[in-house]
């Protein structure tokens, strides 16, 4: 069969299927990150989160998700669940996850722990084939369409099936301690194929194994109380690998009693890739931040640009509300993480 050429549709699909996205505000979407983060929170969070990568190609990436985590003192545990939709090339493919998370808790010492995580679900992929181009529909002289004001037929053969439904697993392990948090996890242990583009021979199938390595540490700069958040700066580190892709994450957190904000560069293996600067405001148990990534590689320079990457994520730390705080207060020790309160 032949290649998808038009609106560079071939390069969005091959992209989204052979590597996850990857949200640049990563401590926003921890579950995403790592299932070991699993209930690190001592009262339940929920958290939405947009991604719009390259505004400036016509529709070339979208990508939503919604998580909800709770903690389970009794059981020494947490659970989560996460629902995540991708979709690429204005909606020509899209894929859809949702998961279950479970995370138990072992405390080494007083206030260090290690976490176990694993996740579990499904990833369920679609292909729009009435909205593909093909090289044998366009004409030199009126291009995709015939001149009466329709368009070519295609003698590509229509799949049998344009849905795959597939199971997905992955699991993760972390260390953390109040100033010290480090961790590894390993995304599509059973490499499912979610592939639906047979149709090309050259293209792999199945989701390689992404493998995530994550650190970070906080420095204190003014304790906080029931009345205000602490004042802190939380420099970190993330490395993603996936088949042949590639990226590290480094840069600093930092919050200012209700502000936080943050700046990280990003390299990729081949190139470097982007500037990504973050601003957000807590109030209550409500947090909202933006980030944009300036994109620094050749791309920049291509006609028109690519617009960067526009994120905005909203949590609900319901730690944050009078009744948890009060909780809170009177545990011997706390797993708290200021940079996801």
């Amino acid at each position: 069969m032949r290649r998808i050429l038009i609106l560079g549709l071939l390069f969005f699909t091959v992209s989204s299927n052979a590597q996850d996205p990857v949200f640049s505000q990563f401590y926003s979407t921890p579950l995403q990150l790592n299932p070991a983060f699993a209930g690190v929170t001592y009262a339940p969070r929920i958290t939405l989160n947009y991604r719009n990568q390259y505004p400036n190609w016509p529709n070339a990436y979208a990508t939503y998700a919604a998580t909800y985590e709770q903690s389970v003192e009794a059981l020494n545990s947490g659970f989560g669940l996460i629902v995540m939709t991708d979709a690429a090339g204005d909606k020509v493919y899209r894929s859809n996850r949702i998961s279950g998370v479970f995370g138990y808790k072992v405390r080494i010492k007083r206030e260090h722990v290690l976490k176990f995580g694993v996740q579990a679900g499904i990833i369920q992929s679609f292909v729009d084939w009435d909205r593909l181009q093909f090289v044998d529909q366009f004409d030199e002289l009126n291009g995709i369409g015939d001149g009466g004001g329709g368009t070519n037929p295609t003698e590509e053969i229509r799949p049998e099936s344009l849905n795959r439904t597939i199971p997905d697993i992955s699991a993760g392990i972390m260390y953390y301690s109040p100033k010290f948090h480090a961790g590894f996890s390993v995304k599509h242990l059973n490499s499912p194929d979610d592939d639906l583009l047979l149709i090309n021979n050259n293209l792999q199938a199945g989701l390689p194994l992404r493998l995530t390595a994550h650190g970070g540490w906080e420095v204190i700069l003014e304790k906080g109380n029931n009345r205000r958040p602490p004042t802190f700066i939380s420099p970190n580190l993330m490395f993603v690998k996936q088949g042949d892709f590639g990226q590290i994450n480094g840069g600093v957190y930092a919050g200012l009693r209700q502000f936080y904000g943050g700046l990280w560069y990003r390299h990729t293996f081949s190139n470097p890739d982007a500037i990504i600067a973050l601003v957000g405001y807590k109030v209550g148990v409500m947090r909202i931040g933006y980030s944009f990534d300036l994109t620094v590689s050749n791309l920049a320079t291509a006609p028109g640009g690519t617009g960067g990457t526009h994120e905005v994520s909203l949590s609900f730390n319901f730690e944050d509300s009078k009744e948890f705080k009060r909780k809170r207060a009177s545990r011997r020790y706390t797993d708290c993480f200021n940079f996801l309160n």
